[in-house]
C-alpha cells in the first residue's frame, strides 16, 4: 500500500507532529514543576542534607521523557517519517518551552503582589 502525499496530508501529519510533541513537552514540565515544588518544601522544612540532594530523580525523569518519545515513535512511526520526526522535536521544546514561561509568569505575577 503507497501512501498519497498530497501537501494537505502533509500538513495534517506536521500539525499532528507538533501536537503530540507538544503534549509530550507540557507533559514533563508539568513533572519537572512539580517535583521543584515538592523540593522547595524540603528544603525549605529542612529535609535536604546537602545541595547535591537538590533535585533528586531528574536523571529518571528525563529517562521517562525518552521513553515517552520512543513509545510515540514505536506507536506513530509516520509521524517520524520524511523530516516530520522534526516537527515532533520542535513541539517537545515548544510545549517545554511554553510549561517554562507559565511557571515564570506565576513567579512574577506572585513577586508584584508579595
Amino acid at each position: 500500500m503507497t501512501l498519497i502525499h498530497s501537501p494537505m496530508t502533509n500538513l495534517i501529519w506536521c500539525l499532528g507532529a507538533l501536537a503530540v510533541g507538544g503534549i509530550i513537552g507540557v507533559s514533563f514540565g508539568a513533572v519537572q514543576d512539580a517535583a521543584r515544588r515538592r523540593n522547595e518544601r524540603l528544603q525549605a522544612g529542612g529535609g535536604l542534607s546537602s545541595g547535591w540532594a537538590v533535585m533528586p530523580g531528574s536523571f529518571r525523569r528525563v529517562a521517562y521523557l525518552l521513553l515517552a518519545l520512543a513509545l510515540v515513535q514505536g506507536a506513530c512511526p509516520l509521524l517520524f517519517t520524511d523530516g516530520t520526526q522534526w516537527f515532533v522535536s520542535g513541539g517537545v521544546v515548544g510545549g517545554y518551552g511554553f510549561a517554562l514561561y507559565s511557571q515564570l509568569r506565576q513567579r512574577l505575577a506572585r513577586n508584584r503582589l508579595g
